[in-house]
Formats: structure tokens, C-alpha cells, sequence
């Protein structure tokens, strides 16, 4: 017998069905809770409500749990790569040998951006931040790629354009916000090694690859590629079901992935360290400034909505952190400053109690600035990793037969009818 939920209103009972999930996770359809009761739901930020039913990720924040696809994301950062992890996420399944070779053929055939689109590269100001330009960018590759049907074969191309041009409009942006010449994309390397060589290589001092630091932002990459139905994902969903274009439901996400509290958050933490080390550098005093109630200043990176305990993804990247910091010998006062926070958050028994254990974004922002990665490029780099998730989810919407369009309800709060006042007899007292 399946499970119901009764609900009780004005003398009347209603029983709503519970929906399981493959891993016991429970929900209560109130999809007829409306044409039932005349009741909505009244629920700030979603945190009690599923949008939809979905096969892509899976995450217990109370457990410290995150799989992709059912694979836990752990095995994917040891043995899988970026690219095999975007195929898993976005067709369901891992690859054949020859299938992943087919798909590193067509990421770099599809490599080169149009080149009229420098053109609008160079029309936006200088100071442009390179959020801003990608979200318009996407958008704007409709007009030059407008192929999308519901031919499978011509919507696998267009998602593995995106995915290619994507890393190289990125490089772009950094490259022509200084002026300098754009560095294309070659053939025999590996996608995060191309990106390395898009961003850093110029004609007077070639890059050379460090394979450390390729394989940190490669592993990078796959802890963002997904998370469920997080900020700019539910956007992407939320717009796509209007059914537009994906490229325009990818530039929703990368618009609504720019917040600090969203995917800012890991530049939000460098800018944090720079604030403290102006001040001194005195971590203590930090400390003692978040554990006042009374003081605004909070520590960025530390503790997760989701996630009540150790978030998977940091102890990945933690361990990739220390290598890039041992083997390169880095020098940079900033990351010792990081380096003292960390080893407070992580015996101070406030950060312990309250679940403040430094997170993903903390990291991920140390990890990026010691590959050189310029701050104001962080949540770019972010929005490249969460592609891979966008389009899967995109792409899951499209063909679900539960499809409706976006309209969420509210409770109105402002003035009941309220009968209009010629403008001669207003008086300011009025507004």
C-alpha cells in the first residue's frame, strides 16, 4: 500500500501520496494541494521543496555524501577526468575507450569561436567583469551556431560546442581585458592543459605545462560539475522550461552562478584574506571577529547550506591543495595566511560544533590563485566545471514527460483594493 500524508483544514481531510527515492529520500506530492484545498505552500528559498524528479546527482548533506550518476565522487577525482565525468553526467553512463576518443576529436574540432566574436569581445569596456561577458557571449553563440533541433545528433554537437567553446571564449575574455593577443587552443593537449596554454602563453615567454597544476584544474572541474539543484542550476531548469534555446538557459545560469553567495564564493574567499592581511594579517583577531554575534564580518569558505559535516568535494581538493603548495614551493603570503585560518577551523571547537569546517570554495580559491588563475576569473573557472551539469540537467528537463512550465505562487502582502486618485488630489502624505 503506498505511504499518504493527511492534511487537515477547516474540518476537512486531505491525503497527499509520498514519493521515495532510490536512496529513501521521502516527499510529499502536493501537486493537487491547490485544486484540493485552495492552499499553496509558502516556502523562502526552496530549502523544503523539490522542483523535480531527477537521475543526475545525489547529495545527503547530513552524511557528507555527493555521487554522480551513483558513482561517488570521490572514485571520479581519483580515476576519472573532466571530460569522461561530463559525458557520464550528460549521457547517463561512462564511456567506451573509442567513445571518449570521439568526444576529445569533436572538443577540439569544435575549439575556435567565430572570429567576428572577438569583435564583441573588444566593444565591451575594459573593466568589464568577465562573468558579464561570458553570460553574454553564450547567449550570443546562438547567432552564430543556431543549429539546434531535436535531431539527437545536432543537439550532441551543440553540447559539445558549448563545451569547447566555452574553455576558449573564457581565455579570451582574460586575454583580451589586457590587451593581449588571443592564444588558440592546440590539438595535442588535453583540455584543462589547453586552457593553461589559452590563459598564460604569449609570444615573448611561452607556457610550459605543469602537469600538477593541469591535473588540480582538472580535478577542480569535476567536483563542480554538478550539485544537484543548487542557484544557477534550478535557473537554467526554471528558464528552460519556457522552452528557449540552450544557449540562452546556459547564460541564465552563468548570470545567476555570479553572486558571492553562489559561485562567487570562492573569490569572495580570496578577497576575505586580502581584507584580513590589510589589516594586519592577525588570523586571531578574524576568529574572534566571526564568533561574535554582534560583529557582520563573517569567514567566507567555512560551513555549507547543504552539507552538516565535512563537504566531500574539499577533502578531494584539500589533498590537491597541499600537493600544488609542497611541490611548487610557493611562496605568497596570502596562502599562509589561508594555511593559519584552516588549521583554527579545524581544532577550534566553535568551528567544530557548529559544523564551520572549511568548505569547497576555500580550497578551490587557494588552488586557483596558485595556478595563477586572477581572482576576478574565479567564478568563470567555476561556471566552466558547472557546464557539464547544466546541460545534463537541461537536457533531463526536455525529455520529461512531469514537464510544465516555471510559475511559482506567492502570498501577497500589499494593500487590498485600493480605488485610484486623480493627480490633483494627491498629496505626498499619500505615497
Amino acid at each position: 500500500m503506498s505511504e499518504t500524508v493527511k492534511l487537515e483544514f477547516e474540518g476537512k481531510t486531505y491525503e497527499f501520496p509520498v514519493v521515495t527515492g532510490t536512496e529513501g529520500e521521502k516527499a510529499i506530492d502536493i501537486s493537487q494541494l491547490r485544486p484540493k484545498t485552495g492552499l499553496i505552500t509558502l516556502d523562502p528559498g526552496y530549502a523544503n521543496t523539490g522542483s523535480c524528479k531527477s537521475s543526475i546527482t545525489f547529495m545527503d548533506g547530513e552524511k557528507g555524501i555527493l555521487r554522480y550518476r551513483g558513482i561517488p565522487v570521490e572514485q571520479l577525482a581519483e580515476h576519472s577526468s573532466f571530460i569522461e565525468t561530463a559525458y557520464l553526467l550528460i549521457n547517463g553512463r561512462l564511456p567506451t575507450a573509442e567513445e571518449l576518443k570521439q568526444v576529445s576529436i569533436l572538443f577540439n574540432d569544435h575549439s575556435l569561436v567565430h572570429e567576428d566574436m572577438q569583435i564583441f569581445y573588444q566593444n565591451f569596456p575594459r573593466g568589464a567583469h568577465p562573468m558579464g561577458i561570458l553570460s553574454s557571449m553564450a547567449n550570443a553563440l546562438r547567432s552564430f551556431y543556431p543549429e539546434l533541433q531535436t535531431i539527437e545528433e545536432e543537439i550532441n554537437i551543440t553540447v559539445t560546442r558549448l563545451l569547447s567553446k566555452m574553455r576558449t571564449m573564457a581565455a579570451m575574455s582574460y586575454k583580451i581585458s589586457r590587451g593581449h593577443k588571443v592564444v588558440y587552443p592546440r590539438p595535442d593537449y588535453r583540455y584543462s592543459a589547453n586552457f593553461l596554454h589559452m590563459m598564460f602563453d604569449t609570444p615573448v615567454k611561452p607556457y610550459q605545462i605543469n602537469e600538477t597544476l593541469a591535473k588540480a584544474l582538472d580535478v577542480f572541474w569535476l567536483l563542480h560539475a554538478d550539485h544537484e539543484q543548487n542557484c544557477s542550476t534550478s535557473t537554467v531548469r526554471l528558464v528552460g522550461s519556457g522552452r528557449v534555446n540552450l544557449y540562452a538557459a546556459i547564460s541564465a545560469g552563468i548570470a545567476a552562478l555570479w553572486g558571492p553567495l553562489h559561485g562567487g564564493a570562492n573569490q569572495a574567499v580570496i578577497e576575505m584574506l586580502e581584507d584580513i592581511q590589510r589589516d594586519g594579517g592577525n588570523h586571531q583577531r578574524a576568529i574572534a571577529r566571526a564568533k561574535d554575534k554582534k560583529d557582520p564580518f563573517r569567514l567566507m569558505g567555512f560551513g555549507h547550506r547543504v552539507y552538516k559535516t565535512y563537504d566531500p568535494r574539499a577533502k578531494i581538493i584539500k589533498k590537491m591543495c597541499d600537493k600544488i603548495l609542497e611541490e611548487l614551493n610557493i611562496n605568497d603570503p596570502l596562502l599562509d595566511l589561508a594555511k593559519e585560518l584552516e588549521e583554527v577551523a579545524l581544532t577550534d571547537d566553535y568551528f567544530i560544533e557548529k559544523n564551520l569546517y572549511p568548505n569547497v570554495d576555500f580550497y578551490s580559491g587557494i588552488v586557483l590563485r596558485a595556478i595563477g588563475i586572477p581572482t576576478n576569473m574565479f567564478t568563470v573557472m567555476f561556471a566552466i566545471g558547472r557546464l557539464p551539469g547544466w546541460i545534463a540537467q537541461w537536457k533531463e528537463s526536455m525529455d520529461d514527460p512531469m514537464w510544465k512550465l516555471g510559475r511559482p505562487r506567492q502570498i501577497y502582502t500589499g494593500p487590498s483594493i485600493t480605488d485610484y486618485i486623480p493627480i490633483h488630489e494627491r498629496h505626498r502624505c499619500q505615497a
